[in-house]
């Protein structure tokens, strides 16, 4: 019966949140408490897991979703990440226009949600198609899926990083699997992008001088500063995830201070501190409630208040004992670490959100790894990416991103389904692919 309870209550999520328009946080808070109660759980032992479950989850990973938004505030009005976007553009050659996008926007998303990210560089990509004269659709469907890969895979990306907290995945790891998974996945999106989507003509519209002189007035901070706020960080990260893993000989002072400056909290601290080095002229104001850090941390409540309720349901699922039963009935089903990558895709495509899939989809299987097999570091990083690749598919008119995309590149809805979500289809399954060869090889 517990088994039959979760498949209602993932229903019940779908349906709240996507027809009857219910904040994914309350539709998980009431599903968590309906689930706890018809599963029979005591009923104080139902208050003790939203209690523990909501702080546990947000004490592990709350602070690190902060950081990172303020971080993709400080690039985003600064001018940072139009600056990385031209700097990759120099790089790669304006005649590789979806190429280019694809990739800016893969670099961008890490600290910026993708709607932003979008917005902020579809300028940019409609101004290259004119020049060019070629379809909008290639840059603008490259971008959107560039966009999405870094958001659903890569850390300090806070859907990824909420999964991983609450798998207590080592971020390290996470980063240094999703990366080049996600490269790959992009790698088949670009080509899509380029073989397909660019066949289908978009007019890019005409010159408009207004837009060009908004690009022209964003402050350039330069290339060095605009990367460190994120390359450090994941620098920073990746080299304690080594230092933990070779295990080597006693380094002191210096593996203390690794392991000090590698802590994802720390290290995307520091990230802040290097954004202010990016405005031209730093005032007091940015820092304020009502400025770029205030409007930042509003912006991270949501994703904050998701999280913690995505965990409230994986705790009242673990003390409810569903874990044990629904574990051995889907290691049974042999689909090894395609498992995750399902569950998120069915998640996704249901109710639009990534970030809610990637939460919820770690929330169901947080109390089982152990009976599915994923027990060492690597394979909990392996399921985190997993997740990320079936969050990322299929974007549909659920999805609020689809709609930033196609309404801003001129595609009605019939086209979107084309070009954007078989996009989106090409991206996941691509990357489910790469963390299965990966497991080969790591596991």
């Amino acid at each position: 019966m517990e088994i039959i309870y979760l498949i209602i209550a993932v229903l019940f999520i779908v349906v709240l949140t996507t027809r009857l328009k219910v904040h994914p946080f309350l539709a998980l808070l009431l599903i968590s408490i309906a689930y706890g109660i018809f599963a029979g759980m005591p009923l104080q032992d139902i208050t003790t897991a939203i209690n523990d479950g909501f702080g546990g989850t947000l004490g592990k990973i709350g602070l690190i979703i902060v950081l990172g938004v303020i971080i993709g505030a400080f690039l985003e009005h600064t001018g940072g990440a139009q600056t990385i976007a031209k700097s990759v553009l120099k790089l790669i050659g304006k005649k590789r226009i979806p190429l280019a996008m694809g990739f800016i926007g893969y670099i961008v998303s890490i600290p910026v949600f993708a709607d932003s990210g979008f917005m902020l560089l579809h300028p940019l990509s409609k101004g290259l198609s004119r020049k060019a004269g070629i379809s909008l659709a290639g840059a603008a469907i490259a971008l959107g899926l560039g966009l999405m890969a870094s958001h659903t895979m890569v850390p300090p990306t806070p859907g990824p990083i909420a999964a991983a907290g609450i798998l207590e995945a080592n971020l390290g790891l996470v980063i240094a699997i999703g990366i080049p998974v996600s490269l790959l996945a992009l790698g088949a999106a670009v080509l899509f992008a380029t073989k397909f989507a660019a066949k289908t003509y978009i007019d890019p519209g005409q010159d408009d001088s207004n837009e060009d002189k908004k690009t022209e007035e964003v402050q350039d901070p330069g290339i060095v500063r605009s990367s460190l706020p994120i390359v450090i960080p994941i620098i920073l990260i990746v080299l304690k995830s080594l230092f933990i893993k070779a295990r080597a000989e006693e380094l002191g002072l210096l593996q203390s201070l690794i392991s000090f400056l590698g802590d994802p909290v720390i290290a995307l601290l520091i990230g802040v501190f290097l954004c202010l080095l990016l405005p031209k002229k730093l005032h007091l104001e940015m820092l304020s409630s009502t400025g770029w850090v205030g409007n930042a941390i509003k912006d991270a409540a949501s994703i904050l208040m998701i999280t913690g309720a995505g965990g409230i349901f994986g705790t009242v699922l673990q003390m409810s004992g569903i874990a044990e039963v629904l574990g051995y009935s889907l290691k049974d089903l042999n689909i090894g670490i395609f498992l995750p990558f399902l569950l998120a895709a069915a998640l996704k495509t249901a109710q639009g959100s990534s970030t809610v899939a990637l939460v919820t989809t770690a929330s169901i299987l947080a109390p089982m790894m152990s009976s599915l097999g994923y027990e060492t570091e690597i394979q909990k990083a392996l399921v985190v990416v997993s997740i990320g690749a079936g969050s990322a598919m299929i974007s549909h008119a659920n999805d609020s991103f689809f709609w930033v995309v196609t309404q801003m590149s001129g595609m009605n809805v019939k086209t979107g389904y084309r070009l954007f979500g078989l996009g989106t289809v090409v991206l996941g399954t691509t990357a489910a692919i790469a963390v299965f060869v990966a497991s080969l090889i790591l596991v």
